[in-house]
């Protein structure tokens, strides 16, 4: 194999960045990936239907509309259309009622009542300083954020939402925040999970929480098309098994520390060995897709103009039920997220046939087919739905791990989110990228600032690379090349885009 700087293994969204970084600082990179396709989590398929694209696992991005490698990157120059729903998030309830994240913070406030202007105080401040909020926590974390208000702005908040639930007095509001707490896939409440709740909080009623026209897979492409531009290598169907494989100066691994222990072995010391066998996975994702033949039938039909839809009943539902998937145990209703991408993005819809995205959190190696379980949970809210169904595909939690080794046991967040693993991700070191191989780096989720479509852990290990095995410390620019906007790409069909090969 001919030796070159840098040997990216995953092509997920981490992966990407991490080549894109590098190779933008003029060095040779070469990415390989054991799928037939690149992206990763950004990947989709035409399941049931030629004309109808599916988003295989994430469909919604509001890291990508925030986060500062994307911000420099700038998908929409590019040609990528990040969409934004005028509801952000909606919270159906039982009795037909319902509560809404507007991206207008001052119309979320106006339908909340009583509550509404609590979410003001809680989430105006935020807003105003996103920026600031948004890079800290997307950050490696091991220095102070620039915007001097962040830790004022977040320290109080956490403890609140610890204690009172953020002081939140209706259902509806405690409910609208408690969903978005349940991103974290854990513990609830937790001071990760209050961290989440005000960032993707805050974020809906600021950048917003955008699909990309076309699907996931188009911000993938994206990348792809910027690494070659750059003199970047795709290797796809191509599964590295052992380091000694790449014969490169850098190695950036975009794998959970499990698949760092199988591509490394005995070359890695005891200690660090010992250390990456007790990093934690979290609960398992499963996920439902479903081709249907009209819009879900909300009880409420506002909630059919959010881009997503949270699915768990109560606060003191949610606190259960993701609390028992946290202890292994199987309950009957789970939390579910819920898409419909036609909603947001009209042409996902093809001939009155549209898809339906779907996940819902279970205990990590769950083997329960998830079509039944989410297809009542959104028959509790939408009755009728199952008869809008003309095709569905289940992947299990246990299942997904063979689609995705970075999702062990379906932990489609790439290691628990403990405040021990937020703090120390993935072992107590100030530099989590850094292996103690020369030159070999971990650089996927699995690592600060953790799970999302944000491709900061990439760009923040690639950083680190270039300074300690090139000698770079200055950050290549990453906006399109002469700074002008690039002409939109071509948007193949869905049967086009399943026969390309990289």
């Amino acid at each position: 194999m001919t030796r070159v700087d840098v040997a990216v293994v995953g092509s997920g969204p981490n992966g990407l960045a991490a080549a894109v970084t590098m190779a933008r600082a003029g060095l040779t990179v070469h990415v390989h990936e054991q799928a037939t396709a690149v992206g990763g989590g950004l990947r989709g398929e035409a399941l049931f239907d030629s004309d109808v694209w599916h988003d295989l696992c994430a469909a919604v991005h509001p890291m990508a509309a925030a986060s500062a490698f994307f911000r420099a990157f700038d998908l929409e120059r590019r040609g990528v259309r990040l969409l934004r729903p005028p509801v952000s998030y909606a919270h159906p309830l039982d009795g037909g009622t319902a509560a809404f994240a507007y991206r207008d913070l001052d119309a979320t406030c106006e339908r909340l009542g009583p509550d509404g202007r609590r979410w003001h105080r809680l989430m105006a401040p935020l807003v105003r300083h996103s920026t600031g909020v948004t890079d800290f926590l997307l950050s490696g974390q091991r220095s102070l954020p620039r915007d001097p208000a962040v830790p004022l702005l977040l320290g109080p908040r956490v403890l609140d939402h610890l204690l009172r639930g953020d002081g939140l007095r209706t259902e509806a509001a405690r409910a609208l925040l408690t969903g978005v707490a349940a991103h974290a896939v854990g513990r609830l409440p937790s001071p990760p999970a209050g961290a989440i709740a005000l960032l993707l909080g805050h974020l809906a009623h600021a950048s917003g929480w955008p699909l990309p026209r076309g699907g996931s897979h188009r911000i993938a492409e994206a990348l792809v098309d910027d690494l070659r531009a750059h003199g970047g290598v795709v290797h796809t169907g191509h599964r590295v098994t052992d380091l000694a494989e790449l014969h490169a100066r850098a190695v950036m691994l975009d794998v959970t520390p499990r698949g760092l222990l199988a591509l490394a072995g005995d070359r890695l010391p005891p200690r660090y060995r010992r250390a990456l066998a007790r990093f934690r996975y979290g609960p398992g994702a499963a996920k439902a897709d479903f081709l249907v033949s009209g819009p879900v039938p909300w009880t409420d039909p506002e909630v059919g103009r959010a881009g997503t839809v949270h699915l768990g009943g109560t606060r003191a539902d949610m606190l259960a039920a993701e609390n028992a998937a946290v202890r292994g145990e199987s309950g009957p209703e789970p939390f579910v997220l819920l898409v419909d991408p036609a909603v947001t993005d009209p042409g996902r819809a093809v001939g009155g046939r549209r898809p339906i995205w779907a996940y819902a959190h279970v205990p990590n190696g769950d083997t329960r087919d998830p079509v039944p379980l989410i297809t009542r949970r959104i028959e509790r809210y939408a009755p009728g739905f199952a008869d809008t169904v003309i095709a569905a595909r289940g992947r299990s939690a246990a299942a997904y791990e063979d689609h995705n080794p970075n999702y062990p046991g379906g932990d489609i967040g790439a290691g628990a989110i403990t405040l021990a693993q937020s703090l120390f991700r993935p072992t107590r070191a100030w530099n989590p990228y850094r292996t103690p191989l020369p030159g070999v780096y971990l650089c996927s989720a699995s690592t600060p600032p953790g799970p999302s479509v944000h491709g900061m852990c990439g760009h923040l290990a690639a950083l680190s690379a270039l300074r300690r095995e090139f000698g770079i410390t200055d950050p290549p620019p990453l906006g399109p090349a002469g700074g002008g906007p690039l002409p939109p790409r071509e948007n193949p069909t869905p049967t086009e885009k399943s026969r390309r090969t990289s």
